[in-house]
C-alpha cells in the first residue's frame, strides 16, 4: 500500500527525471507570439491538459494497468510468471507503438523516449525490483508515459493517482516555464494552476477509465499547431528548454 507521500514525491518536479529542463512546447509558443502573459498562459495549459495531458494520463494509467493485471505472485509457478512476464511485455509493446501513432512530430517523439530513459533511470534505482526490462526495446527508449505506469505501479500507487500524476506534470512544468520566459509573477501563476485543479482531476478520471479499452481506443487528442511549434523549436541553435 502506498503513501501520499509517494505520490507527492513523483508528482514533484525536483524528481531526477529531467523534467525541468522541458517547457511542453512553451517556448515556442513564446517566441512565436501566442502566449505573452497570464491569460494566454492559462489558455496554453487548458489546451496542453486537454490534449497531451489526456493522452499521456491515459497511456500512464493503461501501462500501469498491464503492470498490476501481470504482476506475479511470489508462490507463483515458473512457467506462470514467465506468461506473466510475457503478457506484460506484449502488453506495453502495443501501449508504446499506439503512443508512437499518436505523437505526429518527430521532435516530440523523441523528446517523450529522452524523458522515460531519464525517468527509467531514477526507478530503477529507487525500484529495482519492477518490471522495467519488459518495457519495449526500442534505440530511443520507451515513452515517459509507459515508464511512468510501470514506475507508479511498483511504488503500489492506484490507476487514478498514477493518471493524476501524469496530467498534473504536463501543466507545472510549461507553467514553471512561464515564469522564467515571460517573467510572470510566480504566486500568480500558482493562482492559476489552482484555479485548473479541478479540470486536472477531471482529466485523470477520464485517463482512467479509458485504461480499461483497448490500446487502439486510448484517448488521440492532438494539437497540430503544438507539433509544428515543436519541430521548429527542435532547429533552434540557442534555446532555454530543450523542449
Amino acid at each position: 500500500m502506498a503513501t501520499p507521500s509517494l505520490l507527492l514525491l513523483l508528482a514533484d518536479g525536483r524528481f531526477p527525471a529531467g523534467a525541468h529542463a522541458h517547457s511542453g512546447g512553451l517556448e515556442a509558443a513564446v517566441a512565436a507570439g501566442r502566449v505573452t502573459d497570464l491569460a494566454s498562459l492559462e489558455a496554453f495549459l487548458a489546451g496542453r491538459l486537454a490534449t497531451a495531458g489526456l493522452v499521456g494520463a491515459a497511456f500512464a494509467a493503461a501501462a500501469h494497468r498491464a503492470a498490476v493485471a501481470t504482476t506475479a505472485d511470489p508462490a507463483e509457478s515458473e512457467a506462470r510468471s514467465g506468461a506473466l512476464a510475457e503478457a506484460r511485455s506484449g502488453a506495453l509493446a502495443r501501449l508504446d507503438a499506439e503512443l508512437d501513432a499518436r505523437t505526429a512530430a518527430p521532435a516530440l517523439r523523441a523528446v517523450s523516449r529522452r524523458q522515460g530513459r531519464a525517468l527509467l533511470r531514477a526507478g530503477r534505482t529507487i525500484w529495482p525490483d519492477a518490471p522495467f526490462a519488459d518495457l519495449p526495446a526500442s534505440p530511443g527508449g520507451a515513452h515517459q508515459p509507459l515508464v511512468l505506469g510501470l514506475l507508479c505501479a511498483a511504488a503500489g500507487l492506484s490507476r487514478v493517482e498514477t493518471a493524476t500524476i501524469a496530467a498534473y506534470g504536463t501543466l507545472t512544468g510549461a507553467a514553471s516555464a512561464g515564469v522564467r520566459l515571460l517573467g510572470l509573477d510566480p504566486y500568480q501563476v500558482q493562482a492559476l494552476l489552482v484555479g485548473l485543479a479541478d479540470a486536472c482531476d477531471g482529466a485523470a478520471a477520464e485517463a482512467a477509465r479509458a485504461a480499461d479499452d483497448p490500446p487502439e481506443r486510448l484517448p488521440a487528442a492532438a494539437a497540430p499547431l503544438a507539433d509544428i511549434h515543436a519541430e521548429i523549436h527542435a532547429t533552434w541553435e540557442v534555446r532555454l528548454f530543450a523542449s
